[in-house]
């Protein structure tokens, strides 16, 4: 992991920020119980499926994970912080139904005085990171994404085009 930090608020809010991604990687139904060391209580949790607020609600959604995934896996990339913020790219590899996924976002999380995530927002493309490699919708979602792209948009204008 390639980490850069810059202007911490503090040393511990800096030390706490490093401890959170190592906890991630490392995150299990035996570490969840730590989410406290970490997350205000009062915390906001965002991503393309979830928006809840409070400890018990977030740990709610990885257990969640736990119990309909395989051996399911953070791997952080890279970390920026400062001001209050950490902005976090990662990948998330799991099991599901017998097969591999890796989906690859980026989390922002703003930070208390002592370094405690006040807010999570995850951001990554559900269409291309699960729904189109999924079975029987997989199909469809990839041609939806083609169908829209910026490349397909030129080559129907092209192909109109008199020549």
């Amino acid at each position: 992991m390639r980490q850069t930090v810059w202007t911490p608020a503090s040393d511990a809010a800096a030390a706490r920020l490093a401890a959170l991604l190592q906890w991630y990687g490392t995150l299990s139904p035996s570490t969840l119980p730590r989410l406290a060391e970490y997350y205000r209580s009062d915390a906001r949790f965002k991503d393309p499926f979830n928006d809840v607020q409070g400890l018990a609600a977030i740990a709610g959604i990885f257990e969640h994970m736990f119990a309909t995934t395989q051996t399911p896996c953070f791997v952080i990339r890279d970390a920026l912080s400062g001001a209050g913020r950490a902005y976090v790219l990662w990948d998330f590899d799991f099991g599901w139904r017998g097969r591999r996924y890796r989906i690859r976002g980026t989390s922002r999380l703003e930070l208390d005085d002592t370094g405690l995530v006040v807010e999570h927002r995850d951001y990554w493309d559900a269409a291309e990171e699960l729904w189109q490699k999924l079975p029987l919708i997989g199909g469809p979602v990839a041609w939806l994404r083609r169908r829209f792209s910026a490349a397909a948009a030129r080559s129907s204008a092209a192909a109109r085009t008199p020549g």
